[in-house]
């Protein structure tokens, strides 16, 4: 796989997001998930997501299990900064030194590694100077536990504050077709500051491979629908007419509608790494092969021009994202 470069870090051009593996889109199966990471390695992509809260704690565990004999051939990444108890209830964000430090320490516990590839605060603490909690995560550097900053869901003041207290390899915000917010004030920010940009659901939740047509399809005990409101049944009956625009050109294509929302994403530049999250083998195969379907620039103009705005916010609760 082509590799891409996220600020002085190089990762494959598709990573893959471990997320889903443990939480919120139903029952896991955590052999086969093992199964879906090892073979990610295998097909060259080396770049894995995962965070503290995903499970919660459980994510990190099952990605350190199964890179466990293959430490050399990742590019680690994970967060902290979304707190939340063992049982799962939520505490809120937390960007407290004191917090940094032992989030990373427990992280690299579960996880079985001497040292994270890339830890990103998740969310901004707004209760907590950013310069304060970057300056954390740059003793963690000094101190050899991790090797590069990243931030998730930054504003661009946020942004700039952060990169001048120590430099910045990534930032993580969710795009896709149907979630182009970022390209307006967010991808001008950090490219000037040679930040690379880290796409997550860039499929959008899996809406933009189309086989989700209303909410009843969705798994059992899936959280889509309650937590996005773009999943609800309202909101998909009108955004089902954005993802026939992407089986339109698919189906001229000869690949399937996941493909060229992949595709599309990665034709947005060299700084931008997708992060498709599956627990399946089949999907996972079906991503990373998105990686040479060939999109023309009228294609991609013809996707920009015709896929439009969804109806719904990408969060129930916006008030944590792009802080």
């Amino acid at each position: 796989m082509d590799q891409r470069r996220l600020g002085p870090l190089t990762v494959s051009a598709l990573g893959l997001g471990c997320m889903g593996m443990s939480e919120f889109y139903g029952q896991g199966d955590d052999e086969e998930s093992v199964r879906v990471i090892r073979r990610a390695l295998d097909l060259g992509c080396n770049f894995l997501d995962t965070a503290d809260m995903y499970g919660p704690f459980t994510n990190e565990a099952l990605v350190g299990r199964a890179i466990k004999d293959r430490r050399e051939e990742v590019v680690l990444a994970t967060k902290f900064g979304n707190e939340r108890r063992q049982d799962g209830t939520w505490i809120g964000v937390n960007g407290s030194p004191e917090y940094v430090r032992a989030a990373c320490d427990a992280s690299l516990g579960r996880l079985g590694v001497d040292h994270i590839d890339l830890y990103y605060q998740h969310r901004v603490d707004t209760s907590v100077p950013i310069e304060d909690t970057v300056g954390a995560m740059a003793e963690l550097v000094e101190a050899g536990k991790i090797r590069h900053l990243g931030l998730s869901e930054a504003g661009p003041q946020t942004i700039r504050r952060a990169a001048a207290v120590h430099p910045i390899a990534a930032l993580q915000t969710e795009y896709s077709l149907w979630s182009r917010d970022p390209e307006d004030d967010i991808l001008p920010t950090v490219r000037e500051l040679g930040i690379g940009f880290v796409a997550y659901s860039p499929l959008g939740r899996g809406f933009l491979t189309g086989r989700y047509r209303s909410a009843s399809d969705l798994p059992e005990g899936d959280s889509r629908a309650q937590r996005f409101p773009r999943f609800n049944e309202e909101n998909m009956a009108h955004n089902l007419a954005l993802v026939e625009r992407v089986e339109e050109l698919a189906g001229r294509k000869g690949c399937t509608a996941g493909q060229v929302a992949l595709a599309w994403v990665l034709a947005q530049g060299e700084d931008i790494v997708p992060i498709p999250g599956t627990k399946r083998l089949k999907y996972l195969e079906e991503n990373l092969a998105a990686a040479d379907v060939e999109l023309s620039e009228e294609d991609v103009r013809w996707l920009s021009d015709n896929v439009g705005a969804p109806q719904g916010d990408r969060y129930a609760d916006m008030g944590t994202v792009n802080r």
